[in-house]
């Protein structure tokens, strides 16, 4: 495994968990490694929510966002949970190579560790 490039899937829609997601991300980018987010399942959701001001994960899903750390979001499950608009205003990549969903074994296969959260 290569350490120096990981990426955070992250299916959960609870705000308390995703901003674990935000603050690894950014913690892998200033520790001088790749480290990318890919948003799935519920987490889709949150798109909206986050990049409202005043919302309690805006600064770090701002910080996050500004700093190229999201590879995209799934757009099968964005299609169904009514987020696809959200995420497209946010210009975060639609992606799904896998029946609609982001393939996991895309990214091993360029050399990323896969972390779900």
């Amino acid at each position: 495994m290569n350490q120096e490039k990981i990426v955070l899937f992250a299916f959960r829609g609870d705000p308390l968990c995703f901003v674990h997601v935000l603050l690894n991300g950014i913690d892998l980018y200033e520790q001088g490694r790749e480290g990318l987010i890919v948003i799935e399942g519920d987490a889709v959701t949150l798109v909206e929510k986050m990049s409202q001001p005043g919302h309690f994960l805006s600064t770090l899903y701002q910080k996050a966002k500004g700093l190229g750390l999201f590879a995209g979001a799934c757009k099968a499950c964005a299609t169904k949970l009514g987020a696809i608009e959200a995420i497209k205003k946010e210009e975060i990549p639609l992606i799904g190579e896998m029946s609609g969903h982001p393939s996991m074994g895309g990214f091993m296969a360029k050399g990323y560790e896969v972390i779900t959260f």
